[in-house]
């Protein structure tokens, strides 16, 4: 059991830091040189792993030489920001928290010497402490189980490492902020949301606030009716460099009518706010509602937290005048909280936009109806590169 009293409902952990004598492995490094990785541990380790949560490594040790020890055991990689060296645990479980932005809330430190666990409990309350008997049975507790599993969460691990390498890469860039995103080689893919990717889209509609321009939480059932409904498109953007994957960054909702497209819903990742990914998809739409030869009417909801997506639409044109194309366009199927008196319709004439010049955008043609199956498990319709 948890030396600290449990979360009644458990929060999900986000980040497990191990310990490494005596708990991630049999024996003391410093003492023995062959100290044993059991295999009940690595299937633990491979199995946080495949639910998307991260681990991370603090330990009193040479760190050169436990790392090199985890790399002949073939667990390395699995861990990310290792905290390795001799001082305080609660100070090194502090830096790891901060290094990956997460809640002490979210963390959980597994240790085989309980003043250790003492220690980190007493500077660091929120954060849940296991003695290293329990390591075993983490795969079958609450709190290590999140509720879904989606693409990007295997792939966590994966986009966090990517990711401080390119921070690495950006500390070290001497030009401009535009030649530093073109030298990423970014490819941002826009497409219609298959039936295995809503609960990636409906975790962006959950979890982004600053980049949500309606603050609407979209439910699993609500996106499937959506993906089932005549006229409706629900486009889903991910992002990938030469660092490595980024994951599912953007959603768009979009109801198409006869003079004007309606933008329900436009949420971007926080994350991605500096490559633009919120503007781009913008001037896409614009585009090709200016293709179709419609306007782009948008809902607008100010949040207290998204005025950085008020200042996107307004800078792509989109604004308060009246139009004729206003009228029927009203709310339809969609997400917890609807359409209300408290949204605005925003508009825009829309006019054909420039492909981007720091990313190679690859998107389906709006302007043609949704292909027979869309919304399907068939990535094999991903059409080719626009502009």
């Amino acid at each position: 059991m948890s030396d600290t009293a449990p979360v009644d409902p458990p929060a999900t952990v986000k980040c497990l830091v191990w310990d490494l004598d005596n708990t991630l492995w049999r024996g003391t490094l410093l003492e023995d040189e062959d100290v044993v990785l059991p295999d009940a541990v690595r299937e633990v380790i491979v199995g946080l792993d495949a639910r998307g949560i991260l681990q991370s490594v603090c330990s009193r040790n040479s760190h050169d030489h436990a790392w090199a020890r985890l790399r002949a055991l073939g667990v390395a990689d699995y861990f990310v920001v290792p905290e390795i060296g001799w001082g305080r645990k609660s100070d090194a479980v502090r830096r790891i928290t901060e290094q990956l932005d997460f809640a002490p809330a979210t963390i959980a430190f597994i240790d085989d010497q309980p003043a250790e666990r003492a220690e980190v409990a007493h500077h660091l309350p929120q954060v849940r402490c296991y003695p290293a008997e329990d390591a075993v049975k983490l795969l079958g507790l609450p709190e290590f189980s999140p509720r879904s599993v989606t693409v990007d969460s295997r792939q966590r691990r994966t986009m966090y490492q990517a990711g401080f390498r390119r921070t690495d890469e950006q500390a070290r860039h001497t030009g401009s902020h535009e030649d530093f995103l073109r030298s990423l080689e970014i490819v941002m893919s826009i497409g219609r949301a298959t039936d295995d990717e809503l609960t990636r889209v409906e975790e962006l509609t959950l979890r982004t606030s600053q980049m949500n321009a309606t603050g609407v939480h979209y439910p699993d059932e609500a996106l499937r009716a959506l993906l089932a409904h005549p006229g409706h498109e629900v486009l889903v953007t991910t992002l990938e460099d030469r660092f490595g994957p980024h994951g599912a960054v953007g959603v768009v909702l979009l109801e198409k009518h006869a003079r004007a497209w309606h933008l329900r819903l436009l949420a971007t990742s926080c994350r991605v706010v500096a490559f633009g990914v919120g503007t781009i998809l913008l001037n896409w739409l614009a585009d090709q509602a200016a293709r179709a030869g419609v306007h782009l009417l948008a809902d607008f909801r100010a949040t207290g937290r998204n005025r950085m997506m008020e200042i996107a639409y307004r800078f792509a044109g989109l604004d308060d005048r009246p139009c004729d194309c206003r009228g029927g366009v009203s709310g339809g199927p969609g997400g917890s909280g609807g359409s209300g008196e408290d949204v605005q319709l925003l508009h825009l004439v829309a006019g054909r936009r420039d492909a981007p010049t720091t990313v190679r955008l690859i998107a389906p043609d709006l302007t043609d109806p949704a292909p027979a199956g869309a919304g399907l498990p068939d990535r094999a319709r991903r059409p080719g590169p626009v502009g």
